[in-house]
């Protein structure tokens, strides 16, 4: 039997990260385009740049008031860590925030072979591989930062290698 048929478990995880940003200074420069434009203000969530990369098993959007406003939360890949440039960042997936203060919204994630942890109703054959080299960031579908308190805490939970 050759040494790759050992009982090898994948995606072992060194330390977990759980980080969140707010998402008031946080804006993609375009009220309708997924593409990210110079007058970005993006922040980035998770950083694999120094690191052999890691698992995100949650996406979310919490609301934190109760307003007729929602939020597109985009994500995106890039290889920078200090600026979002415009053409670099990958566009990988998005949520809306809910309207309703307190709530919870999970990004829907890729499906993976391995599961991971999960508590409730979230599948648990969902996760993203944030690749060594690369940088998960975070940004709101707006033209400009919305300065207000009603904009969402954006988070994700993980675990680096």
């Amino acid at each position: 039997m050759a040494t790759t048929a050992t009982n090898k478990q994948p995606l072992l995880i060194d330390r977990v990260f759980h980080n969140a940003v707010e998402g008031n200074t946080l804006s993609s420069g375009s009220d309708t385009s997924l593409d990210i434009l110079g007058t970005n203000a993006s922040s980035v969530l998770v950083d694999c740049t120094g690191n052999d990369g890691g698992i995100v098993e949650d996406l979310y959007a919490i609301a934190r008031t109760s307003s007729s406003t929602t939020y597109k939360v985009l994500f995106y890949l890039s290889s920078s860590v200090d600026y979002l440039r415009p053409g670099e960042g990958i566009y990988i997936a998005s949520v809306e925030s809910s309207d309703t203060a307190g709530t919870v919204t999970n990004a829907v994630l890729p499906s993976i072979l391995a599961p991971v942890a999960r508590v409730g109703d979230v599948p648990q054959l969902q996760a993203l591989y944030v690749p060594k080299g690369k940088a998960l960031w975070a940004t709101l579908q707006l033209a400009g930062p919305n300065n207000t308190a009603d904009t969402p805490i954006i988070g994700a939970q993980g675990g680096y290698y």
